[in-house]
């Protein structure tokens, strides 16, 4: 039996709080399957985003799902790298 390719979800450039129940709604919808995240365009991450992205991360792990981020940009790391949740969200990086 073949596994289906993730699916990919592209986060918005700005991640405030405006864009925490559009981000909620997309994760959701996509939950149960195995998700990329592609941070490539995201020029900024506020507190309550991340907040959903930890949730989402937990949820996916509970669920027996992967969800991965991949691309992420300056901007993404940079405001993971200040909130403590590098580690959390982009393992490999804290190699």
């Amino acid at each position: 039996m073949e596994t289906a390719p993730p699916a990919t979800l592209a986060l918005p450039d700005v991640l405030d709080l405006k864009a925490t129940s559009h981000l909620v709604a997309d994760l959701l919808a996509l939950r149960g399957h195995d998700l990329e995240l592609d941070a490539s365009g995201v020029q900024r991450l506020g507190g309550q985003c991340l907040q959903v992205l930890l949730s989402a991360t937990a949820a996916w792990k509970q669920d027996g799902a992967v969800l991965t981020v991949r691309q992420p940009s300056d901007a993404f790391r940079e405001g993971l790298q200040l909130m403590g949740a590098e580690a959390r969200l982009i393992p490999e990086l804290a190699q």
